[in-house]
């Protein structure tokens, strides 16, 4: 099994302010890893909102957080069939996580090495996500995957991983089309999965570095 897309980095302060989202008024780390908390864009009756989410989807079922950390992406070829994602994915329970970076696997000379995906204009894009709301142990859960798709013929996607011809890579949802993926009611999503252009992106070699904390509610006015 690929294990793709467990750990990125989230939208700047200064990203957030450049696309005119609403401020963020909970802390989160400079990298995110499964289990961690993120900030999650998602739509309600009074427009674009944030929520902060575990990186990982509870399902309603669950007894305890440990499944987050084989939820964290989901494929978009079986999101009605895998138990994990049924229910959010019938009540299209949509959302994005914007990064400034996700980070993968490239072989070099048989050995892995640490690379990040991102936009050459270093804004900000959006991750098509799936959320969930549950409750265990009285205790409110909100929580968060990554929605893949196959990347067997992306010029850049299809580099990345262990050798094989299995290549997945998250699905961006275009800034243009941000409303339009928040606000969709049928769980059809088809039109949605396709690979981001590469002529907007870039990669790069990046070793692991140590994590620091962010607090976007104390720099928001700075």
């Amino acid at each position: 099994m690929i294990d793709m897309c467990a750990n990125f980095k989230p939208l700047t302060l200064d990203q957030l302010k450049q696309l005119n989202l609403p401020a963020i008024t909970f802390d989160y780390m400079d990298e995110v890893y499964p289990g961690y908390k993120l900030p999650l864009l998602f739509k309600s009756n009074s427009g674009l909102e944030w929520r902060e989410v575990m990186f990982g989807l509870v399902p309603k079922w669950a007894t305890d957080l440990d499944i987050a950390k084989k939820t964290y992406n989901a494929r978009n070829e079986t999101l009605l069939q895998k138990a994990s994602f049924y229910d959010s994915m019938r009540k299209c329970q949509f959302g994005v996580i914007p990064v400034t970076e996700f980070y993968e696997a490239k072989y070099i000379d048989g050995k892995p090495q640490r690379w990040c995906v991102r936009r050459k204009d270093h804004q900000a894009f959006y991750i098509a996500a799936l959320y969930e709301i549950c409750k265990i142990d009285d205790k409110i859960v909100r929580s968060a995957s990554m929605i893949t798709m196959d990347a067997i013929d992306h010029p850049m996607m299809r580099e990345f991983h262990e050798p094989g011809d299995i290549k997945r890579s998250v699905i961006v949802i275009p800034h243009e089309h941000l409303d339009e993926w928040l606000s969709l009611k049928n769980p059809d999503i088809q039109k949605f999965v396709e690979g981001f252009p590469v002529e907007e992106f870039e990669c790069a070699f990046v070793p692991k570095k140590v994590i620091t904390k962010q607090t976007p509610q104390l720099n928001i006015f700075d």
